[in-house]
C-alpha cells in the first residue's frame, strides 16, 4: 500500500502541478478578488466625504482601517496555513464571508451616523468594528487563491500568472471608483456603495460555491511527490536554496527567514509608501479643488483619480509586465522607481488633471512594484510552501496598512512636503537596498527540475 501510494505521489501531484488552470477556474478566481477590490475601493473614494459630512479629522478616518489591518497581518498566516490542509476553496469562500457581512455593517453604521442616529465618533467606532471583520475572515480569500495559483503554475510562469491575479484588484480599483459615485442613492445616500457591493458579493459567493470543484489537501500527501524528481539534483553553490520540498515542507516559513528577507523587506516599506499614497489621495483631492464645504460633491473627483490610479495599475499588469516578460526583480526596481517619481509630481499636483496624471504614474509604477514582489516571495520558496509564502505575503501587505496611512494623512495635515517627502524617501530607500539584495531573475525564475 505504502508503496502504491508512493507511486502515486510521484506520477500524479507532479503532473497536476504543471497542467495549466482552466479558463472557468481562472475566472472565478479572478471575480473572488475582484469583488473585494472594488468594494474596497469604492469604499475608500467616499469614506474622505462621509468623515467630512460627519465632522472627523482625516487622521482618524485613516486610523479607522488600523485595527483591521492589524487583525489582516495576524490573520492571514493562520488562514494560508489552514488552506494547506482543509483547501483553497473553502478558505475562499471564507474570506467572500468576511467581506459581505463586513461591508454591510460599515455601512449601516455610517449611515446611521449620516442621518443622526449615532454621533460622528460613535458611528466610526461602529465602523472600525466592523471593519475588524474583513482584517479577521476576509484575509483568507487572498492567500487562498495566490497558493492555489502557484502551486499550479511553472515557475518561469509564475510572475505572469500572478501579475493577472494582481491585475483582477486592479480592474476592480478602476470599477470600484467609477461606480461609487453612482451608487450614491436617495435612501442610503453615500453609503450606497457598502449596500450595493455586499449583495454583488454574496452573487460571487454563489458562483464559487457552486462551479469551483471542491480541492482536496494537497500538500501534506506531497511531502514524497517531489522526494524522487529533487533527490538527484545537484545542491551546488548556485543552486542551494533549491532544497528538497520534503525537507522544507515541515518548516514553518518567517518573514525574515533568510529565503525571504530581502523580498518582505522591499514589500514591507514599498507597502508602505503605497499605503500612504492612498491614504493621501482623497483629501488632497478634497483641499487642492476646494470640495472640503461640499464633501458631496467630491465623490466624483476622487472616485476620478483612483481610476485613473487603476487604469494605470491594469497598464502595468496586463500590459508592461508580460509584453517586456518582466521578471519579479526587474518588475520591483522598475517599479519602485516610477511610483517615487510620479509621487513627486503629486506633491506639486494643483488641478484635477495634474493630480490624475501624477496619481496614475505613480500607480503604474506600485503595479509593477507589487507583483514583482509577490512572485519573488513565491519563487523563493519551494512548491509545497505555497500556502505560506501566499500568507505570508498577505501579513505583510496588510502591515502596510496599520498605521502607514493615517501618518502619511498626518504629516501631509502639517505639512505637504513632510508626507510626500517621506514617501520619495521609502521609494529611494527600497530602489538601493533591492538593487543590491535582491536575487537575479535568471536565476530566480529557473525551473527545478
Amino acid at each position: 500500500m505504502a508503496d502504491a501510494d508512493l507511486s502515486d505521489a510521484v506520477t500524479s501531484p507532479a503532473a497536476k502541478a504543471q497542467k495549466p488552470i482552466s479558463r472557468e477556474r481562472m475566472a472565478l478566481l479572478f471575480a473572488v478578488m475582484l469583488t473585494t477590490a472594488a468594494g474596497n475601493t469604492a469604499m475608500q473614494s467616499v469614506m474622505p466625504s462621509i468623515g467630512t459630512a460627519l465632522e472627523i479629522d482625516d487622521v482618524w478616518i485613516s486610523l479607522a482601517y488600523s485595527w483591521s489591518a492589524l487583525l489582516w497581518v495576524v490573520c492571514a498566516p493562520f488562514w494560508a496555513d489552514r488552506s494547506d490542509r482543509r483547501g483553497r476553496k473553502a478558505m475562499m469562500a471564507l474570506g467572500m464571508i468576511g467581506f459581505i457581512v463586513s461591508m454591510a455593517l460599515c455601512g449601516l453604521a455610517l449611515w446611521f451616523g449620516l442621518i443622526g442616529l449615532l454621533s460622528g465618533t460613535a458611528a466610526l467606532m461602529a465602523f472600525a468594528a466592523a471593519r475588524s471583520l474583513y482584517g479577521g475572515f476576509g484575509s483568507a480569500a487572498p492567500p487562498a487563491v495566490q497558493a492555489y495559483v502557484a502551486s499550479r503554475t511553472p515557475r518561469a510562469e509564475r510572475t505572469q500568472a500572478l501579475s493577472l491575479i494582481a491585475s483582477s484588484f486592479g480592474l476592480g480599483t478602476v470599477i470600484g471608483p467609477a461606480l461609487a459615485p453612482l451608487m450614491v442613492l436617495p435612501f442610503v445616500g453615500l453609503t450606497g456603495p457598502f449596500i450595493i457591493f455586499a449583495l454583488i458579493g454574496v452573487i460571487t459567493l454563489m458562483a464559487l460555491r457552486l462551479r469551483l470543484p471542491n480541492d482536496e489537501p494537497q500538500f501534506p500527501a506531497r511531502g514524497s511527490a517531489y522526494d524522487a524528481p529533487y533527490a538527484g539534483a545537484s545542491h551546488s553553490a548556485d543552486l542551494e536554496e533549491d532544497e528538497d520540498e520534503e525537507e522544507v515542507e515541515p518548516h514553518k516559513l518567517r518573514w525574515f527567514e533568510p529565503r525571504l528577507r530581502p523580498w518582505v523587506t522591499v514589500g514591507l516599506l514599498g507597502g508602505h509608501a503605497q499605503a500612504m499614497v492612498l491614504g493621501i489621495a482623497g483629501f488632497l483631492v478634497l483641499d487642492r479643488l476646494g470640495l472640503r464645504d461640499t464633501p458631496a460633491e467630491g465623490t466624483g473627483p476622487v472616485g476620478l483619480v483612483l481610476m485613473a490610479g487603476a487604469i494605470a495599475t491594469l497598464l502595468a499588469q496586463w500590459g508592461l509586465i508580460p509584453r517586456l516578460n518582466l521578471g519579479p526583480r526587474g518588475a520591483t526596481l522598475s517599479g519602485i522607481a516610477v511610483a517615487g517619481f510620479g509621487v513627486a509630481m503629486l506633491g506639486v499636483a494643483d488641478d484635477i488633471h495634474s493630480i490624475a496624471l501624477s496619481f496614475a504614474i505613480a500607480s503604474l509604477g506600485f503595479g509593477l512594484f507589487r507583483p514583482g514582489s509577490t512572485s519573488g516571495t513565491s519563487l523563493a520558496v519551494t512548491r509545497a510552501e505555497q500556502g505560506q509564502a501566499g500568507g505570508v505575503t498577505a501579513s505583510v501587505a496588510g502591515a502596510s496598512y496599520i498605521y502607514a496611512p493615517a501618518l502619511g494623512v498626518w504629516l501631509y495635515g502639517h505639512s505637504d512636503w513632510l508626507g510626500f517627502g517621506l514617501i520619495v524617501a521609502l521609494c529611494a530607500i527600497v530602489f538601493i537596498y533591492g538593487w543590491f539584495s535582491l536575487q537575479r531573475d535568471s536565476k530566480l525564475t529557473r525551473e527545478r527540475i
